[in-house]
């Protein structure tokens, strides 16, 4: 939906006059617009066939996540009349009906593409997907033997009738509503949850996959939907009952999580209770097959309490995030090229084990780390070392994702078992991570490790590790920071860039922090470190306003920033102001972007270029001309308002030579030549592969990163 824009003067402007709603794209459109991005990667085909079966389910799981979270969130502010309208103008009944026309479109697109193009090219590659009536004799026999050996002892059917109320539906559970008859004619509805503890494509032949011994045609795959497995065998369930219909359906809960931390004795606590009670939010979105009876659904509305319009007809299958287990197949040959992950230069020749050599290294220069090209290794040998160091006195570092049974964990505890003096902010609102965070907190603080649960009112988004060495008569400190999270993990799946340190006024900028979030100091003039919500907005603003004046003195101004997502007005209209004296921008938003490039007189010296690819660009890096004074900046923080106003985080300065160097004449040029995988923004919010101009050979960022990046 985009309002017509008044035009605004050529002239530099005041801020007061960029602030029209249609000079802003809707958040929450523009969230989608990044799905309908994902599912183009699902459908290109220069990407291996199983990463195109993932990029399907990546958008399930994101739809989902989506809805849980951003839409029960709009549903709530309807329901108690809030009619305060984002920068864009939308209220949220307004974006509601356009969330559901977008959403819809892009669920029966990833459905349709995912029966229609990769079921059968999956078939071409001896993996087949099959519908249960289109399995021969031999083939129902054999999932039938599964079915009454492992799935019939797992059912649990559930009536609803006037001595049996209607089941809770837990969320994103994947269901069976059955409407019986019995031997008097009598009607019955009941439901079957579809057991998540089973693979939801069941084997119908076991193969280890791979290839033959000859090297020559790889073995073939069998499925069959667990769901239609279940449909198959119901008489088993309801013995003497008459199967009228049977069809799945799916639900999708509240679970945005409201902590009232104020009336919290225990924020831990608090935190455990929500996350048990999160599968009892109110249903966001049924979704259904296109062919499912009027009565079947008429049932379903009524008890789920859910409006018309939050049905989502599909033509199948239902839960497309569950795709993620064909992943897991033995077929390489259809997957993205392994590689493996460099060293650093700066110590290709150091034994990282050796504490010393580790630490000289990181005392003669900076060193950056770019993964998932960089290995994780040395971020955890960085902590092992100082775990195992005799001259470590304590370890500080703030935990946001780290993902179970998470090696640096292990450090930690190694840490606290030689008398290391070990604190650890551990983050409990990382969303949808809460569970597994509350547990391996309770096992640090049965070791002896100092966990804080972080500020009041302020989620801990930072990513700092500080190692405090006594070294001669005094104490040095050795930081690495970084935009990623401490996950080994997802370091090989996530685009990220971290670096080690020893700078005595960074050293002394993240213990003022740490102080700040372990204690009551009231530290606001950081050196060198922007932070959150201390300092970073204003001297970002300061940035970029130092670059608006550049510009009007001559100075060819220019910036270049690589985030995740933009949100934040009062930024948004400091770039369209540095757009209007002729200061070039480059914004590299891979997701969420809320500023409209082009618009003539406001946002022309605007380019916005958005890259979805094998890996998740998650890096945030914010470079500033300043006169050819270069400045960049890395760190945790996007620019939304919740980062830089609701959450503790921190941007570092680079200030390495050869480290700016890569990043501005390496890293970020090379990104802005891609186009390959490059969508371009228009002014109406939508997104184009290529520009017309962009006819050169194609370009792949990533693929450039993995095997021809400059050498760091």
């Amino acid at each position: 939906m985009v309002k017509k824009i008044e035009r605004v003067s050529s002239k530099p402007a005041e801020l007061d006059e960029l602030s029209q709603p249609a000079l802003f794209i809707n958040r929450e459109i523009s969230s989608l617009e990044f799905q309908r991005r994902v599912l183009d990667e699902a459908k290109d085909k220069s990407n291996p066939l199983l990463e195109r079966v993932k990029f399907i389910a990546i958008v399930g799981s994101n739809l989902d996540e989506f809805f849980m979270v951003r839409v029960a969130g709009l549903k709530k502010q309807v329901e108690a009349g809030v009619h305060e309208a984002p920068p864009d103008g939308l209220t949220p009944e307004e974006q509601l009906a356009a969330i559901r026309k977008i959403a819809s479109q892009l669920m029966r697109q990833a459905s349709e593409y995912f029966c229609q193009e990769l079921i059968p090219a999956l078939k071409k590659e001896r993996i087949y997907i099959y519908n249960y009536h289109e399995l021969t004799l031999r083939q129902k026999k054999s999932v039938e033997t599964y079915f009454n050996e492992v799935v019939f002892p797992v059912l649990t059917p559930l009536a609803f009738d006037p001595g049996h109320p209607f089941p809770h539906i837990s969320n994103l559970s994947l269901n069976l509503a059955v409407l019986l008859r019995d031997q008097r004619g009598k009607e019955h509805f009941a439901r079957i949850k579809v057991p998540n503890t089973l693979p939801r494509l069941v084997p119908i032949k076991r193969s280890s996959g791979g290839v033959k011994k000859d090297g020559t045609i790889p073995k073939a795959h069998y499925f069959v939907w667990l769901e239609q497995v279940i449909a198959a065998n119901l008489e088993k369930l309801f013995p003497g009952m008459r199967i009228e219909e049977t069809y799945p359906f799916r639900v999708t809960r509240d679970a945005d999580m409201a902590i009232q931390e104020l009336e919290a004795s225990d924020l831990l606590e608090s935190m455990e209770q929500t996350v048990r009670q999160r599968r009892f939010g109110s249903v966001v979105r049924l979704s259904i097959l296109d062919s499912m009876s009027p009565r079947i659904k008429d049932i379903l509305m009524e008890n789920l309490d859910i409006a018309h319009n939050d049905i989502y007809p599909l033509p199948g299958p239902l839960g497309r995030s569950d795709l993620m287990g064909l992943y897991g197949i033995n077929r390489f040959d259809l997957k993205d090229a392994p590689f493996k992950p460099t060293i650093p230069q700066r110590l290709r020749k150091v034994a990282l084990e050796e504490p010393e050599q580790f630490y000289e290294a990181i005392k003669a220069g900076d060193i950056l780390l770019h993964h998932p090209y960089d290995s994780f290794m040395p971020v955890i040998q960085f902590l092992k070392n100082a775990a195992r160091d005799p001259q470590v006195l304590a370890i500080k570092q703030t935990l946001y994702r780290v993902g179970k049974n998470p090696p640096v964990v292990d450090v930690l505890l190694e840490a606290a078992e030689n008398g290391k003096q070990v604190a650890e902010l551990v983050e409990l609102k990382a969303r949808f991570d809460e569970e597994s965070n509350i547990g391996w907190a309770r096992k640090l603080e049965r070791e002896g490790v100092h966990v804080i649960y972080g500020l009041l009112g302020l989620k801990t988004h930072s990513k700092v590790a500080l190692v405090i060495r006594k070294e001669g008569d005094g104490i040095r400190r050795y930081l690495h920071l970084a935009t990623g999270n401490y996950n080994a993990v997802t370091a090989g799946l996530y685009e990220d860039l971290g670096m080690f340190t020893c700078d005595d006024i960074i050293g002394a900028d993240a213990t003022s922090m740490f102080n700040y979030l372990t204690g009551y100091s009231a530290v606001n003039d950081y050196k060198k470190l922007l932070v959150a919500p201390i300092n970073l907005r204003e001297r970002m603003q300061g940035l970029i306003n130092r670059e608006i004046e550049q510009q009007q003195q001559g100075n060819q101004g220019h910036l270049i920033f690589k985030v995740n997502s933009l949100v934040d007005k009062e930024i948004i209209k400091l770039l369209y102001r540095a757009s209007q004296v002729g200061v070039k921008i480059d914004l590299l938003v891979r997701g969420i972007c809320c500023l409209r490039p082009g618009v003539a007189g406001v946002s022309e010296n605007i380019r916005v270029v958005s890259i979805v690819g094998r890996f998740l660009e998650h890096s945030r890096c914010y470079y500033f001309h300043n006169g050819g004074n270069d400045e960049i900046y890395l760190g945790s923080a996007d620019l939304m308002p919740r980062n830089i106003d609701r959450r503790v985080e921190v941007l570092f300065p680079v200030q390495d030579a050869a480290i700016i160097h890569y990043l501005r004449d390496e890293m970020l040029a090379a990104y802005q030549r891609d186009n390959a995988k490059a969508r371009f923004l228009l002014p109406d919010g939508s997104y184009v592969r290529n520009l017309p101009e962009n006819q050169e050979e194609p370009f792949n960022i990533q693929e450039w990163l993995i095997k021809s990046r400059p050498k760091i």
